[in-house]
């Protein structure tokens, strides 16, 4: 398991992720907010946790202990188009200290994550600094909903492993070098990213041929199945789509011209108040305009949850923090590459 340093910890995504994973158990946090840190004690008492990243870049060698990974959710308000993105110029832009910490512990690997508007404002400066420090970078954009959760949440991922020592040779020697690509060949399926060669095995479709025979038997079989069809049901039977359309676009016209003379006639505040029926339009179920009356809500719903503790405090954890089980997915991908 690698030692792994867990900065703007939240209420623990990283951490958890990684451990679901088998990755690495932390060995250090570190956020601002009171109401995450009672958390974070909660669920891993032994951890230490710090209070400011600026205070850790000042004396990382003091203060951080030698890890294998590094990883931040660091704030996003400077990025975020919910903002103002003010870029470097906002006081919580604390990527420089964050830098600072990884060039002085360097680590194998390093994952960080913010919103999708870091895509367009601030995420250059990341990588670049990363690749000036030997690191291979690479930034994802994965939703949340790439983990089957009810909502979207698209955030940047960016995963960096330092790649300095290139004379470093894969566990194992010769040996386990060949283990290594012939896996790569069989995930890849007959590609082998080391000679970037196509493997003899590998069927290769002929595209000509795809074209040529294959678009023709396609194209005979459909003519046979229409030809079927047309003997089987009758040419009555088969719906006759111009004809369709053209009553639809008459009773989208009619209704148009009903709904227009209603409002000039001033019953359209009398529609909303129910004495206006309007019609439905064809084939939608639903009403030409607005919703039908039987979706509506009831007027005593309360719109805030009542006797949940600390219910700001939550909201605030739950929208800074991370998906874990995204966090699990990086962490297994990275074990992987390891033990290649």
């Amino acid at each position: 398991m690698m030692a792994h340093v867990d900065l703007c910890s939240g209420i623990g995504g990283f951490a958890l992720g990684f451990e679901c994973a088998g990755l690495s158990k932390p060995v250090l946090f570190c956020d601002i907010e009171p109401w995450s840190r009672k958390v974070l004690a909660k669920h891993w008492p032994d951890v230490p946790i710090a209070t400011d990243v600026k205070e850790l870049a000042n004396d990382p060698d003091g203060l951080i202990p030698e890890c294998s990974i590094i990883t931040a959710g660091y704030p996003c308000q400077p990025f975020s188009l919910a903002g103002q993105r003010r870029g470097g110029e906002d006081d919580r832009h604390i990527w420089p200290y964050i830098f600072s910490i990884v060039q002085a512990k360097r680590p194998a690997w390093c994952v960080f994550e913010n919103v999708y508007g870091h895509v367009s404002m601030g995420l250059d400066e990341v990588l670049s600094d990363l690749e000036r420090e030997a690191y291979a970078v690479r930034p994802f954009v994965v939703p949340a909903c790439a983990t089957d959760a009810p909502h979207r949440r698209d955030r940047v991922w960016i995963v960096a492993r330092n790649v300095a020592d290139t004379r470093r040779k894969p566990k194992g020697g010769a040996a386990q070098s060949e283990r290594s690509s012939s896996y790569a060949t069989r995930r890849c399926g007959g590609f082998n990213p080391r000679n970037s060669e196509v493997s003899p095995t590998r069927n290769v479709a002929d595209t000509k041929s795809m074209h040529s025979d294959g678009g023709r038997k396609h194209s005979q079989q459909g003519e046979r199945q229409v030809s079927k069809l047309g003997e089987s049901s009758g040419s009555n039977d088969v719906a006759d789509t111009d004809s369709k359309l053209g009553e639809a676009q008459h009773e989208r016209s009619v209704l148009g011209k009903q709904n227009t003379k209603g409002s000039a006639e001033g019953h359209s505040d009398e529609g909303l108040q129910g004495n206006w029926q309007w019609k439905p339009e064809s084939r939608l179920g639903g009403m030409a305009n607005g919703v039908s009356r039987w979706v509506d809500e009831p007027g005593d719903i309360p719109r805030v949850s009542q006797g949940v503790p600390n219910r700001v405090q939550r909201l605030k954890g739950l929208g800074n923090a991370i998906v874990p089980q995204v966090a699990m997915r990086i962490g297994q991908t990275i074990k992987a590459v390891d033990e290649l």
